[in-house]
Order: C-alpha cells, then structure tokens, then sequence
C-alpha cells in the first residue's frame, strides 16, 4: 500500500526539498549533485526520504551505482520544473514592479567569447553592473541547441548563440561575427602549402576532418568540405588538440588560431574556398515578455556590440 501523503499544501520547505530534487536529477545522482548543492550526500539523501514520505511517493531507486528515478519520481520532475518555471516567472513580475532592478539573470553562452576581439559581452557585463549592482548573474556554456531549449523552457533569461536555424518563438538580436578558417596541423601533409588546387574536394577529399558533433554552422561547412569525418566533439579545445595531432583537418575562429599559428602549431588551408562567416546574437523568448532586468541586460549587450558586427 502506498505511503499516506503528508502533503496538504505547499511551504516553502517543501520548494526547497523539490528544489533539490530536480538538482539531484539533472545530476544523475546524490554524489554527482553533491558540489551543486554543497551540502554532504548524506543530507541530500535525507532531504530527498523526506520530500518522498512528504508527497507519499517514491521518486527514486537509490543503490550501489547511483540513483534513477522510478516513473512517478519522472512525473514529478515534470511538474516541479513547470512549477518552479511559474515561479520564476512570478518572481520575474514582481521584480518589473519594483523600481530597483533585483533578482538573477541566467545567460547561457556557445562560444569562448571572452577570445574574440569582436566580442564586447565583458564590457557589457561592466555596464550592466553599474545600471543594476543588485543582480546577479548565473553563466553557462552549452550547445547552441540547448541554449535555445533552456531560453524557451525559462531556464535562462537570454543566451548568445550562432544564428543557424532561428526559431520562430525566440528575438536575435545580431551581437558580432566570427571568422571561421579551416586549419590542419604540423606533421599533416597539406601543413606548409600555400599553393593548392583550387578545387577543394580534389584537395581534400581523403583527409580525415574533426568537427562540432552537433547542429551548428560548423557542421553544414564541414560537410561541404567532401573530407572525411572521422572524429566529433561538443567543445573547441577538444578540436584544437585534434587538429594540433596533425591528423585531421578541422575549422577555428581566428582568433583561437592566431596565437597557434604564431608557434607554428596549426595552418591555414585553401582560406578563400573553405572560410565563412558566423553572426552571434543575443536570444530572448517573445513570449512572454522578457522582464525589465533582461531587457537592460540586453540593451547592454546592443551598445556594446554596435559597430563590432563589421569587425570593429
């Protein structure tokens, strides 16, 4: 027989405990959210026993290898996270009232941005702070994909992301660009060439190729590049250390490259043919309406930027 339910209505110990434990899920486990939390295992196991006796439910098989959730705990996760989304949003209202500007901002960002002489997030970051000393804010790095999932779900406020696929329910608002170069390194048999065939399959075709295992511009290049892929990553340094092998050939920002170029760790191949261009925009949801703290978030970020989009 199921456990009577101690639950009669919410408090906010019981925010807490769901809090928690959608920490604990998204880690795959009490050890795994141990430093999320900062608090020890043996607490987290506590808190999770007792949101379970609170709801009368079990939300998680716990053993030797870890925690998964059972199919109720999985409900559960469901309707916490839409939960806590509403309350975001609530809290996200109430801040709008308020004539001082309080409260977190999430921002998810794709790139490494603070490399790139065209990107300004940092002077927009400073600019921010003067407006609203009050806020916070919460940085993660992700796919862009992910990042566009989290602004639509409310898990972030905003996100910098490559345009490649615009969604319709989300606002680009175009940040800077990036120069996108392919490059292989020492020991590769095109390093040091700067005369090639301009017709880049017959040039490439047969060379291994490294790149984004995910849907980004750097996969639509890499297919029109008519090399073989052999090897897929999620972050650039991977792609650095796999192009630095001398075995596979693979596309770098510029100014990732520069400095490896200058040690004569990387080279630049057929640039005309195989170069392209990338715009970064900020990204909001259109509905609802991003509160008043994004919104002058995002204003930092256009003012910036202006002028950056041609590489200034």
């Amino acid at each position: 027989m199921a456990k009577r339910a101690l639950l009669q209505s919410l408090g906010d110990v019981d925010i807490r405990l769901l809090r928690i434990f959608v920490v604990v899920a998204e880690c795959n486990g009490i050890a795994a959210s141990e430093l999320e939390l900062n608090i020890g295992k043996s607490t987290i196991s506590r808190h999770i026993s007792d949101l379970e006796q609170r709801l009368g439910l079990r939300l998680c098989n716990r053993g030797p290898a870890g925690c998964s959730l059972t199919p109720e705990g999985q409900q559960v996760l469901d309707h916490t996270r839409e939960l806590l989304g509403r309350s975001d949003v609530f809290q996200s209202k109430v801040d709008s009232i308020q004539s001082t500007l309080t409260g977190t901002i999430r921002l998810g960002i794709f790139d490494q941005s603070s490399t790139n002489p065209r990107a300004r997030v940092h002077d927009a970051i400073a600019a921010f702070d003067d407006l609203a000393p009050d806020v916070s804010l919460e940085i993660s790095l992700d796919t862009p994909s992910a990042l566009e999932a989290n602004v639509l779900s409310g898990a972030l406020e905003l996100a910098i992301v490559p345009i490649y696929q615009p969604a319709s329910a989300l606002e680009y608002s175009k940040l800077y660009q990036e120069q996108m170069n392919l490059y292989c390194g020492t020991g590769h048999p095109l390093f040091g060439h700067r005369d090639l065939d301009t017709d880049k399959e017959a040039v490439l075709s047969g060379y291994k190729y490294a790149g984004y295992g995910f849907n980004s511009p750097n996969m639509r290049a890499g297919h029109a590049l008519g090399s073989r892929r052999a090897a897929r990553v999620r972050e650039e340094e991977a792609l650095v250390l796999l192009i630095q092998s001398g075995r596979y050939l693979g596309y770098l920002a510029d100014h990732v490259a520069k400095g490896l170029e200058e040690v004569g760790s990387v080279w630049p191949v057929l640039l005309k043919q195989t170069g392209y261009v990338v715009d970064f925009a900020a990204i909001v949801r259109k509905r609802p309406v991003a509160d008043r703290k994004t919104l002058a978030f995002l204003e930092c970020l256009a003012s910036a930027h202006r002028g950056s989009q041609t590489g200034a």
